[in-house]
């Protein structure tokens, strides 16, 4: 009897079997996927980790749920984003210090214009971030990089930030600890004020200390 991979399955893993099952299947785009229930099960990967690459697919426009319908195919093939950066990583397996530093690229690049731009840094969401991590002592990492960038309206950086973002497998899926709060404080306020020194300063510090999770520095 095989033995389940769960907890070993990452994102490309998933991406490259789904594209298998497309493919034998003869799914076509507007296609139904199998259900997750049933991915997880013939992937033999946990169904956390099936849920997050769906919808990491979905924000990237390769596929679209519709509720109580199922999951679709949109434009797989036609999507090369995922085959480039796919084949850069598997080419290249020191590159993930390039990929770090590119994921950070497009951060610093959002947190820059919303700085500079009076009407972004008025949107209603930096004060909302700030309230709830203030009444709840924390808040999901990947809210604060992917409103900034929402907010920005680049739709492309926004797409190339979450295929990044899984490949250099920075623990932004998860809640903010108790020594990241005062720095992510700085860092909203910052972004509020239009101070473009203290907010990179602030995001530097904050990145420093997620990235320790993994026994890594930005460097």
């Amino acid at each position: 009897m095989q033995n389940p991979k769960a907890p070993s399955k990452m994102f490309l893993d998933i991406v490259g079997e789904l594209r298998v099952i497309i493919k034998e299947e003869g799914i076509k785009t507007g296609g139904k996927l199998p259900s997750e229930r049933e991915l997880a099960e013939r992937l033999q990967a946990g169904r956390s980790t099936v849920r997050e690459a769906l919808r990491s697919l979905e924000l990237l426009g390769l596929i679209e749920t519709r509720r109580g319908e199922g999951t679709f195919l949109v434009d797989f093939k036609k999507h090369q984003l995922v085959e480039v950066l796919a084949a850069f990583i598997m080419q290249q397996p020191e590159s993930v210090m390039d990929v770090k530093e590119t994921r950070m690229i497009h951060e610093t690049a959002a947190l820059v214009s919303v700085c500079k731009d009076s009407s972004l840094r008025a949107l209603p969401v930096w004060e909302s971030l700030l309230a709830k991590i203030e009444m709840d002592g924390e808040i999901l990492r990947e809210d604060i990089i992917r409103e900034m960038i929402v907010a920005t309206g680049n739709r492309l950086s926004l797409k190339i930030w979450f295929l990044l973002k899984q490949y250099s497998r920075v623990p932004f899926q998860e809640m903010t600890g108790a020594d990241e709060v005062g720095v992510v404080k700085e860092l909203l306020k910052g972004l509020i004020d239009g101070d473009e020194l203290e907010t990179l300063r602030a995001y530097t510090k904050w990145i420093e200390l997620v990235e320790g999770e993994r026994g890594e520095s930005i460097q």
